[in-house]
């Protein structure tokens, strides 16, 4: 091993500065981040999926109630919609079955309205 400030012919051979002290080994500049070689960059993978209409009205219907008719209306629009959510491949699947569990809730209510209402005539 020669010093700092020696001329060392036979490191420019092996790819290592003639002058000056030690460097580490030559690691190749690193990728940024981000997708492999040969995917589409970020931001420009599928089209996000359309929201059931009808989903959505299930779940809005469900939150309202509006005299219990709301409740059934949740009903009828979310086994719907879950019929074209998976026919079509649509999104909002998951707001269906709100709109459905808050119709069946409703429903659950009103039946025990008119229990209370028959009970006490």
């Amino acid at each position: 091993m020669t010093q700092w400030g020696a001329h060392d012919p036979a490191a420019a051979q092996q790819g290592r500065p003639a002058y000056g002290p030690p460097q580490p080994p030559y690691r190749p500049p690193q990728a940024p981040y981000g997708p492999p070689p040969g995917y589409p960059p970020y931001g420009y993978g599928c089209p996000p999926r359309r929201t059931n209409g009808l989903a959505i009205a299930s779940m809005v219907l469900g939150i309202v109630w509006v005299y219990w008719i709301g409740s059934v209306l949740a009903l009828v629009f979310g086994y719907v919609a879950r019929s074209q959510i998976r026919e079509r491949g649509e999104g909002g699947d998951g707001m269906a079955i709100a709109g459905i569990v808050l119709g069946w809730v409703g429903v659950g209510f009103l039946g025990l309205v008119l229990v209370a209402a028959l009970a006490s005539a």
